[in-house]
């Protein structure tokens, strides 16, 4: 089969570099820059295009099956690309007790676009990187010759696909923030960035694993460590998927600053982190932080 063209999407790359005029950093001297990753695609925005567009062009039109929560973003954006690319897509759900329940409107769009929906027990979804386990779910989705991509997108591929990221940003931040997940983005971003930069990541899950996660990928993708990063732990509001209201009315109030609608699972929680640490004082005068928006709020 011929390998896929992603490109054929017409991504808007680079991504805008918009500078936002925030009070509570221009008055420690900082300077605020949005990298507008939100807006490369309207399927498959932010790190997802970043992460997806490389092992798409691997899978040579393959069928593709990756992994997922019930409200997972990634799984939509792989559904998105299946149907705009057209090609077959499984989506692997944690939760056997969804199956048979109506879909909620993530996974409903997920449907919509073509992909079919296989819903596994939480031990099995656990175990999904032993290759026995991963045979089992594959024969179940009578998928044994499909292209697998990791929960969030995050492989080597992907790292690599991220470090374009970084190059993005060279010269133009001395710290580039984004929001975590699995990982690889921070991994590709801090590749890219070269010496003079520093990539800055947030988890949005509890945990503290991620610093293993991101030097795994490094080490597949790149050899070893490539570039500077550090992981602040602080802002995760309780767990992936979890909120608190005052991320809700700091993000509101962002919204309403600057007209950008922030994203409350992954954006506003990176953009919390580094407000709080401008006003900690962590990074000196004349600082210039680039913000990554790695999605936009979901419509439905």
């Amino acid at each position: 089969m011929n390998a896929l063209d992603p490109a054929s999407l017409a991504p808007r790359l680079p991504s805008p570099l918009q500078p936002v005029e925030d009070e509570r950093f221009t008055r420690r001297g900082v300077r605020l820059l949005l990298k507008r990753d939100d807006l490369i695609h309207p399927d498959l925005p932010g790190n997802k295009w970043r992460k997806l567009a490389p092992n798409l062009a691997a899978a040579a039109g393959r069928p593709v099956v990756t992994f997922g929560g019930a409200y997972s973003n990634h799984l939509r954006a792989t559904a998105a690309a299946g149907r705009l690319l057209g090609f077959p897509t499984v989506g692997v759900v944690r939760g056997e007790e969804l199956a048979g329940r109506p879909l909620n409107p993530s996974l409903a769009r997920c449907a919509a676009d073509g992909m079919r929906l296989e819903f596994v027990d939480r031990a099995a979804y656990r175990a999904k990187r032993d290759p026995g386990t991963l045979a089992r779910i594959l024969r179940a989705a009578g998928a044994e010759d499909a292209y697998v991509v990791p929960e969030g997108g995050s492989n080597a591929l992907a790292a690599r696909g991220c470090r374009e990221l970084g190059l993005e940003l060279r010269g133009k931040a001395d710290v580039a923030a984004v929001a975590c997940g699995t990982g690889g983005t921070l991994a590709g971003l801090a590749a890219g960035l070269g010496p003079s930069g520093r990539a800055l990541g947030v988890p949005v899950l509890r945990g503290g694993f991620l610093g293993a996660e991101v030097r795994a990928l490094q080490r597949e993708a790149f050899g070893g460590p490539a570039g500077a990063w550090s992981l602040e732990e602080r802002f995760h509001c309780g767990g992936y998927a979890r909120t608190t209201p005052e991320l809700h009315a700091f993000a509101d109030d962002f919204d309403e600053r600057h007209e950008v609608a922030i994203e409350r699972l992954y954006v506003a929680k990176m953009l919390l982190a580094l407000t709080t640490l401008t006003e900690e004082g962590a990074f000196p005068p004349g600082t210039v932080l680039a913000a990554v928006v790695t999605g936009r709020p979901d419509p439905s």
